[in-house]
């Protein structure tokens, strides 16, 4: 798993345009695992701090306890496709900030909460340009590419930067 700040590093103009969505608005759809192994969605904050992506929960919320006991998640910043703009998500597991005074420092006058934060396996950048959608993709140990689909035709991989 890789940190927001490992992830920036290996993919920074990526990571960039991720993170401009995501605060861009406030709420975005949170994907967990429920007990029964089927997904639960559920609207959810992000924050960037101390180089990390992070999240919180009220405190015993079922998001938060689906990431308790299997912190795989994905998260889709709201999307800006329709307005000329980018689609965003990363993926991975979560890991709960468990020492109080932590939490504290993290939540300030907000409140008990849970708090996690978000090491990703993989991250997505969809936007369309013309008759093209392209997507930039990270994955962890295997750096990123973009990948283009013109005129609803195949899938070519494009050099980064490039257009279809």
């Amino acid at each position: 798993m890789a940190t927001w700040q490992q992830f920036s590093e290996e993919a920074p103009e990526l990571a960039a345009k991720i993170r401009e969505r995501f605060t861009a608005a406030k709420s975005h759809v949170l994907a967990t695992v429920r007990r029964d192994g089927s997904p639960r969605v559920s609207g959810s904050e992000v924050d960037f701090r101390d180089q990390d992506l992070l999240i919180g929960s009220m405190i015993n919320a079922v998001k938060a306890k689906d990431l308790q006991r299997d912190g795989r998640f994905a998260i889709h910043a709201a999307s800006a496709i329709d307005e000329g703009g980018a689609d965003a998500k990363v993926s991975g597991k979560a890991v709960e900030i468990t020492d109080p005074a932590e939490v504290a420092r993290l939540q300030g006058d907000d409140g008990e909460a849970h708090v996690f934060r978000l090491d990703l396996t993989e991250a997505v950048l969809t936007w369309v340009e013309g008759n093209t959608i392209f997507f930039d993709f990270w994955k962890e140990g295997q750096g990123s590419k973009r990948l283009a689909r013109p005129d609803n035709g195949p899938v070519v991989e494009v050099a980064p930067g490039g257009k279809g």
